[in-house]
C-alpha cells in the first residue's frame, strides 16, 4: 500500500500542503496513519478523495456540503466501487437539476408545442434511467 506525506499528497492532488492540512482539520480528509517520525501518512484513498472534493468544489458546493455528501457515500456501502460509482451518479443528478434549473426562464418561454415536444423526448429517457438505478439499488447484483 502506498502512503503519502503531505508534500507528496499535495503534489500528487495537485494542491497545496496549506490545503491539505486544512481538509484534515476540518475532517474531509484523515491520515492513515503516522510514521516514526510522526508524520502523517495518507493512503491512496485520500487522493481519490481529494479529487472528488475538488470536482464538487468547481461545481460550486461548499465544504459543509462536500462533508456531508462524503460522510453518506461511506456509511451507504462497504464496497470501495460501489460507493464510488453511486457518488459519482449522485453528483451527475445534481449537476443536472442544477442545470435544468438554470435552464428553467429559457423553458417557460417556449410556446405550448415547443415545450411538449421537449418534454415527450425527454420523459422515456428519464424514466428508464430511474428505473435501472432503483433495481440496481433494490435487487442487488445476480447471484
Amino acid at each position: 500500500m502506498t502512503l503519502y506525506r503531505i508534500g507528496e499528497l499535495a503534489k500528487a492532488a495537485n494542491t497545496s500542503e496549506r490545503t491539505i492540512d486544512y481538509y484534515t482539520k476540518l475532517g474531509l480528509i484523515t491520515p492513515e496513519t503516522r510514521s516514526m517520525k510522526n508524520y502523517r501518512l495518507y493512503n491512496h484513498e485520500t487522493l481519490v478523495a481529494l479529487e472528488r472534493i475538488n470536482q464538487l468544489k468547481h461545481e460550486k458546493y461548499t465544504l459543509e456540503e462536500i462533508k456531508s455528501m462524503m460522510q453518506k457515500w461511506n456509511e451507504a456501502a462497504p464496497e470501495a466501487d460501489v460507493s464510488d460509482k453511486l457518488a459519482e451518479l449522485e453528483m451527475q443528478m445534481q449537476r443536472l437539476e442544477r442545470e435544468v434549473k438554470a435552464l428553467e426562464p429559457m423553458i417557460s418561454g417556449l410556446k405550448p408545442g415547443q415545450a411538449s415536444r421537449a418534454l415527450s423526448a425527454l420523459i422515456p429517457r428519464g424514466v428508464a434511467c430511474m428505473e435501472a438505478i432503483r433495481l440496481l439499488l433494490t435487487q442487488g447484483p445476480p447471484m
